[in-house]
């Protein structure tokens, strides 16, 4: 369940194994790839190019992919399991974790998976975004508050040359911001950027990137964090750089803040009207404390990029806390630790939301090798023949995708965008996207 990064990897690692296996990816959006396409911005071809080896793994005989399915409304476990002998959940985390401060809840306030999944272009949200405010707060210092800071303070034509829906350039044009402030409660050796991407914020003609001195702060836990990691050091180098530099005239501005925490989100009249964050300290092992000193930011919209969080899956246990599955090696357990006889999980739902894509792979690995070394005491399925679980879905009525609609629905959006020298516009509607992948 899941045809993202972690489900995509679990086939290839089921495949690769050499058992005599068939797979069957279930996806509850038209189209494949999960983060991918809805998770990662869209002025990220590098990362983008991925895809490329996701599809040499739907390619292969014995795969096949049921799109436009939604586990826990069209199919639920018990029915599942009349159909495959084990099943894996990869779902993922789309939802934003919270953050317990006042002033959540303000017009102003968003959750950054919220603003990712417009830009993206996912089917299930609105198509505007309001965009008026001319000073923003991104609060977190991780690679998601940097697609969320760098996506709001670039032109909307730089921005037309990605695959983002017309309707998403349009918010763009009209986006007021004149300042982008990213928000870090730790120092600058704790930041969990990768050097490439907080590199990427300072190639745009438009955006000047600045850092205040006073945040470039290390104590001796931050110093050896430095020295065993090349990547730790290259983000402190860079932040270092940018530091020490004069400040240009680029329109503009994202400031990168370190040793502040949020404390409040202020508002009048239900609107967000600031943000007040309090003053850290290094504490000598790489963690910070409160200072008891307070700075008040004049912003008009404040979003949270402080982490995501997987949804509670029908008819399996759920760790609310962590947005995980409980589990033993990607062996599903109960609230009791038993085994959930046939059921797996891989990806975010398994580990909670950390790491990078490329993580996934030993993830699916281990889940991998779980189930093969349940196989001879899985109890199979009541119905094996491929055809049945197709039959089923007519039945119900559902109207799925397969692996061939996602070329056609491919070559659809790389047609949109051809006759304005993109390599394609991404289609947002549910409905066009069911329909463009049922044509030839």
């Amino acid at each position: 369940m899941g045809a993202g990064p972690a489900g995509i990897y679990t086939v290839d690692a089921l495949i690769k194994s050499g058992a005599e296996v068939s797979v069957d990816l279930f996806e509850r959006m038209p189209a494949p790839f999960g983060l991918i396409r809805y998770g990662v911005a869209p002025d990220h071809p590098r990362i983008k190019g991925i895809v490329d080896a996701l599809h040499r793994v739907l390619d292969k005989p014995g795969v096949r992919l049921f799109g436009n399915i939604d586990y826990g409304g069209d199919v639920k476990l018990d029915e599942l399991r009349q159909f495959y002998d084990a099943v894996v959940f990869a779902t993922g985390a789309v939802d934003d974790r919270p953050l317990d401060i006042p002033g959540v809840d303000l017009d102003g306030a968003y959750g950054a998976a919220d603003f990712v999944s417009w830009y993206d272009g996912h089917p299930d949200v609105a198509r505007t975004w309001p965009l008026t405010a001319t000073s923003v707060a991104v609060l977190g210092a991780g690679n998601v508050a940097l697609d969320v800071a760098r996506v709001l303070a670039k032109s909307a034509e730089e921005m037309l040359v990605t695959e983002i829906p017309d309707n998403v350039h349009s918010g763009l044009v009209a986006n007021a911001v004149t300042d982008v402030h990213v928000f870090g409660r730790r120092g600058p050796a704790q930041a969990k950027f990768t050097p490439l991407e907080l590199r990427e914020l300072d190639h745009s003609p438009t955006v000047e990137v600045i850092v205040d001195p006073e945040d470039i702060e290390f104590d001796e836990g931050s110093i050896a964090a430095i020295r065993a990691s090349k990547q730790v050091d290259m983000v402190v180098k860079t932040l270092q750089e940018w530091a020490i530099r004069d400040v240009g005239t680029r329109p503009r501005r994202l400031h990168l803040h370190f040793f502040h925490s949020p404390a409040a989100i202020l508002g009048d009249g239900g609107k967000v009207t600031g943000l007040r964050t309090e003053r850290t300290e290094l504490t000598g092992d790489g963690s910070v404390r409160g200072t008891g000193v307070f700075h008040e930011w004049d912003v008009q919209a404040v979003y949270r990029a402080v982490g995501y969080l997987s949804s509670h899956l029908a008819d399996l246990p759920f760790d609310h806390v962590s947005g995980t599955v409980p589990h033993s090696k990607g062996r599903v357990l109960d609230m009791d630790d038993d085994l959930v006889p046939g059921a797996y999980v891989a990806g975010w739902i398994k580990r909670g939301p950390i790491g990078l894509i490329g993580h996934t792979k030993g993830c699916s690995s281990e889940t991998v090798a779980s189930l093969l070394a349940d196989a001879p005491t899985l109890r199979p399925a009541t119905h094996p023949d491929p055809g049945a679980v197709v039959r089923f879905l007519n039945e119900r009525g559902i109207e799925f995708t397969t692996w061939q609609g996602w070329k056609n629905l491919d070559a659809y959006e790389r047609a949109l965008g051809a006759p304005h020298g993109r390599e394609r516009i991404k289609v947002v509607d549910r409905t066009e996207m069911i329909r463009a992948s049922h044509q030839g």
